[in-house]
């Protein structure tokens, strides 16, 4: 990464970067994407460095084959795409002036979604998609439901795109007009409540679709001159323009605290900004020193707008050792507070870093045209999932709660040719671990954990405090609410956007799914995603000791979705992990998401 300093320093700087660089993720102060760690200085890798893409999508046949080529290239090197198919005409409508011909954006995306599951990623993995399709579009209803009519779209994640248009009409129970993308013309008109009740009665039951929030993502859009922000990556945490990619790294907030002349831990800010500091750094250098798959994103990318996001893990540890509970208001203003910080030294070091290498390219055609403040990057942070790698570094993913204090895991033999789990061992949460060691023998800290396993919490626990037993709360005793809050708070000051999984229990209902959306929107959030714990039979992802309870009904239910993958734990030792799709028990959890090697089925978040 640092061997791009050399454009702006004297001889040295490569080599005193790089130890920089190297002290920082030595030390895990700071992470980089897997993919980039993976592939940097690897003679037999693609030299790809970016996660994921955002690819157009125009009313054109041509266009949208020459989309799905590129889409092609870029999974060949290991990337991820997002699409948005608004623009393209309904299904029935006229081509050429010959009626009823058009095939509309369902069945194209059929067709990236069979032509892409093609092409294994490593021998092992189709790469993760994303398709958004606008509220306002024909095919808004086919789109929702189209995983429940047939078991073909098995490597899309889903989302609608929603305007704040569509939830004051959803509000005020008002008309909503949906328009044919071609000519502008209304298409038909329906109760706008009726679309909300179909999308979040399908989230409810499986997790999919997620939403979208147009107005609050172009909000942010730095060049709004150059186009619209219309699509994500798969996971969500980064709203795109055509050709640009998300090129990520994440702070591991629980090692930036140091404990003060009470003894208690408080937040070491001087470290922090140091990481901050480097961490724009290091983002900046991976563009300079990246291979683009497509000149149109080189384009984009190096030579326009120099996007960039920096994350953070471990906000849920921090909290722990703190003795801060994630659902209350000093959590939220800890959150605020952090990233309110963060976003401030992020924008002094691309400052810097404009001065000394000089602004994006597109700053002219920028909002910051004409201004001061000559920023090296359009665009500084995002919140990622980091599904793997918090586990590389040992801290709890993105800023969800812990979702559990013990865990089973299954390892993978990767010289089993059919790369099955074939190892299972306990995992005790690190910062729960320390405290009981600090605070308990042997014996009663065996009792613990025992009791945990047996009921998957610290109800039960009669060796813990009150206090304790909130300090160390974990997802499912958390109320959406709260979720929806810690989201806000870092969404306020994070210029990208964020990842975060809106956790229900089992019992929650459909009016509960509306109510959170409507409370997300309100509170600012660029995208939201729910999951209600055991609305699939085939979740991955359950609480040591306690089986998701799914009723009968639940399980005649059409099980070809899963659970958001910011979760992608293993199931307990004794539970048969399989696909939902094919049954196989072949899946792969990797850079945030879960997939089927064997017939492309996979779940990210949005």
């Amino acid at each position: 990464m640092a061997k791009a300093e050399i454009q702006w320093g004297q001889n040295g700087i490569v080599d005193d970067t790089a130890r920089q660089f190297y002290e920082r993720m030595v030390n895990m102060k700071f992470v980089c994407a897997g993919k980039a760690m993976f592939e940097a200085g690897n003679v037999g890798g693609t030299g790809q460095l970016s996660s994921c893409f955002v690819l157009p999508i125009t009313d054109s046949i041509q266009d949208i084959f020459k989309t799905l080529g590129e889409a092609a290239v870029v999974h060949k090197n290991n990337g991820g795409t997002g699409f948005n198919f608004s623009k393209i005409r309904p299904h029935g409508d006229k081509v050429r002036n010959v009626p009823k011909a058009s095939s509309g954006p369902v069945d194209f995306i059929r067709a990236f979604s069979a032509a892409l599951s093609q092409i294994l990623q490593g021998a092992k993995r189709q790469g993760a998609n994303i398709a958004i399709l606008n509220a306002d579009h024909p095919d808004i209803i086919e789109f929702i439901t189209m995983k429940d009519e047939d078991g073909t779209i098995k490597n899309f994640n889903v989302s609608v795109g929603v305007t704040n248009a569509f939830m004051e009409a959803v509000q005020g129970n008002r008309d909503w007009n949906l328009i044919n993308p071609r000519n502008g013309e209304v298409w038909k008109t329906m109760k706008a409540r009726d679309l909300f009740h179909l999308i979040a009665e399908h989230a409810w039951s499986s997790g999919d679709p997620g939403l979208a929030f147009l107005d609050r993502m172009e909000q942010d859009n730095p060049t709004p001159s150059i186009g619209k922000l219309e699509a994500t990556n798969p996971c969500g945490e980064i709203a795109l323009l055509p050709y640009e990619s998300c090129n990520l790294t994440s702070v591991v907030l629980n090692n930036h605290v140091k404990k003060n002349t009470k003894g208690a831990w408080e937040i070491d800010w001087d470290d922090l900004e140091k990481s901050v500091r480097l961490g724009i750094r290091f983002l900046d250098d991976m563009i300079e020193v990246n291979a683009y798959a497509l000149d149109a994103i080189r384009q984009m990318v190096k030579e326009g707008n120099r996007r960039i996001g920096l994350g953070v893990m471990g906000f849920a540890h921090m909290l722990y050792m703190m003795g801060v509970p994630y659902d209350s208001e000093e959590a939220v203003r800890i959150a605020e507070r952090v990233a309110k910080f963060m976003r401030k030294k992020a924008e002094e070091m691309s400052i810097e870093l404009g001065k000394e290498r000089g602004a994006f390219p597109n700053f002219d055609v920028s909002i910051y045209a004409g201004s001061a403040e000559r920023y090296r990057n359009c665009a500084l942070m995002m919140i990622a999932p980091t599904g793997t790698t918090s586990l590389l570094a040992d801290t709890s993913s993105g800023i969800e709660p812990v979702f559990s204090l013990v865990q089973v895991r299954r390892s993978f033999n990767e010289d089993n040719r059919k790369n099955a789990p074939t190892k299972s061992f306990t995992i005790v949460d690190p910062v729960f671990s320390t405290f009981l060691q600090d605070t308990f023998d042997e014996k009663t800290q065996e009792k613990i954990l025992n009791q945990i396993l047996k009921d998957g919490d610290l109800e039960q626990v009669k060796e813990l405090s009150k206090e304790q037993k909130r300090r160390f709360i974990t997802t499912h005793q958390i109320k959406p609410e709260w979720h929806i809050k810690i989201q806000s708070a870092w969404q306020k000051w994070i210029d990208n956007s964020v990842s975060k999984t809106i956790n229900f229990s089992h019992d929650a209902t459909i009016e509960d799914v509306k109510k959170a959306y409507m409370m997300g929107w309100k509170m600012g959030l660029k995208g939201i995603t729910i999951y209600r714990d055991g609305s699939k039979m085939d979740q991955v992802l359950n609480v040591a000791g306690k089986e998701s309870k799914v009723s009968k009904d639940a399980q005649s239910e059409k099980q070809n979705e899963s659970q958001h993958v910011a979760h992608a734990h293993k199931s307990r030792s004794n539970e048969k992990e399989i696909c939902p799709e094919c049954a196989s028990a072949s899946l792969k959890f990797e850079s945030g998401c879960v997939s089927c090697p064997d017939c492309g089925w996979s779940r990210c978040t949005l």
